[in-house]
């Protein structure tokens, strides 16, 4: 009996994309991100964008990598789009040059990121090609340029730096120079294809937004002359060998190849997509070979009300280290999910968990810190109760004691300083 290929292989969820054809809507996914799929090992399995799958993700289980590419605009509202200073006329002229891709699809967006925040969530293998490291970006907080020739572009002092990165005219062919940055993924896959020792490759482009502010989990690892990030990885979750894999890339390596007999511009566009299935192979494996394998994790219902307890754990503990903790005084119960969130670290990088400690939010430390407040109250608490006893002499007597031992305190420390700055000198004469 033949060996049922798709029980075998490890599976990469790659949503479509809807158009209309003959009055009909018809879903599509650009075959070259399928053929390349298969040919490194995987199985691609078509997730349709038909209302209501957003809520069924589960269903398609299991899921060891995530491809997303190509598609509209993302809704602006679901990154917080801020002020471009781009007029209504402006708005309008770029729905009208860009017509086919300014219609927003929510459904799309509400598929997508919805995929990527459950690979973040997992460190499931995720590649972003185009409008999938758009949603990558939006997915951990970042935003995008609503129309690039209007916002960055335009505004590019010199001329050599002005890029054309859409042509409607030259789908598959156009190209424009990106520069790489070094030790990355991508200089390290197109390393043998650099020439006179610059850093620069040409790269296909089929985009009027991209990357605005950088999520700050990422690094960059290209960029266009205009400044335009290009590409950009998490190195905290970057290690093909074990399963790790989380990148956006905005420019098309699948279309740099001869149509006549396909052949890749550079053989670092393959390494792509061979380093992504790697990792997706290292996940799947790894994930069959776990004795403790997670369980399915549900979007709505009880993953919606731990989501909710483990934002207001890190939110009690940021407004405890802003306020130095005079005024919140929460139960250790509010503070566990948080506490219990970053021992399983499933879901930040290092860098973000370091990020955390920065500011404050160490609920790991917060309850100890609750209990010594709570001590130092009590302790203020018998004080006040015991001088409410004293007499006006005993608590006349107590202020002038004090008193007198701050000056005694004052004279002592200024005396020290004038040593210790006399011996400084004697030091440097020396």
């Amino acid at each position: 009996m033949t060996a049922d290929l798709s029980a075998i292989l490890p599976r990469v969820l790659i949503v479509s994309r809807r158009t209309v054809r003959k009055n009909k809507f018809v879903d599509f996914v650009g075959e070259y991100h399928l053929d390349l799929i298969v040919n490194y090992g995987a199985a691609p399995v078509i997730v349709p964008r038909v209302s209501g799958v957003h809520m069924l993700l589960d269903s398609f289980e299991p899921i060891h990598g995530v491809l997303l590419c190509e598609g509209e605009d993302i809704d602006p509202s679901l990154y917080d789009a801020e002020l471009t200073g781009l007029s209504e006329e402006d708005i309008e002229e770029i729905r009208k040059l860009h017509a086919s891709d300014t219609a927003i699809d929510r459904e799309k967006d509400s598929i997508e990121l919805r995929l990527a925040k459950l690979c973040l969530e997992r460190n499931i293998p995720y590649l972003g090609i185009c409008r999938g490291s758009q949603i990558l970006n939006v997915a951990c907080g970042g935003t995008l340029y609503q129309d690039i020739e209007t916002e960055l572009s335009k505004k590019c002092a010199a001329e050599e730096n002005k890029v054309v990165h859409m042509n409607y005219e030259n789908y598959d062919g156009h190209r424009h120079v990106v520069t790489l940055v070094e030790n990355t993924p991508l200089h390290e896959w197109f390393k043998d294809s650099l020439e006179n020792g610059k850093m620069e490759i040409s790269v296909n482009s089929y985009h009027h937004q991209g990357v605005k502010r950088l999520a700050h989990r990422f690094v960059p690892m290209a960029f266009a002359p205009d400044g335009l990030i290009e590409g950009f990885y998490d190195p905290d979750a970057y290690n093909p060998d074990e399963g790790k894999f989380i990148m956006g890339l905005q420019f098309h390596p699948e279309r740099m190849r001869d149509q006549e007999c396909d052949v890749f511009d550079y053989p670092g566009c393959a390494a792509a997509y061979r380093e992504f299935v790697k990792a997706v192979t290292a996940y799947e494996k790894r994930l069959r070979g776990s004795t403790n394998v997670s369980k399915r994790l549900k979007f709505e219902g009880e993953l919606e009300k731990k989501k909710r307890s483990i934002v207001r754990s890190f939110s009690i503990a940021k407004n405890m280290y802003r306020s130095g903790c005079e005024r919140f005084s929460p139960n250790d119960s509010e503070l566990e999910a948080g506490a219990e969130f970053l021992e399983a670290n499933t879901a930040l990088s290092l860098q973000q968990e370091n990020r955390l400690k920065q500011m404050g939010a160490t609920v790991r430390n917060a309850s100890a810190y609750i209990n010594r407040l709570q001590m130092n109250d009590d302790k203020e608490k018998a004080a006040r109760a015991i001088m409410g006893k004293m007499s006006i002499e005993q608590l006349s007597d107590m202020v002038s004691f004090y008193h007198k031992m701050g000056q005694m305190c004052s004279e002592v420390l200024e005396r020290k300083l004038k040593s210790l700055m006399r011996s400084e000198v004697a030091a440097q004469l020396c």
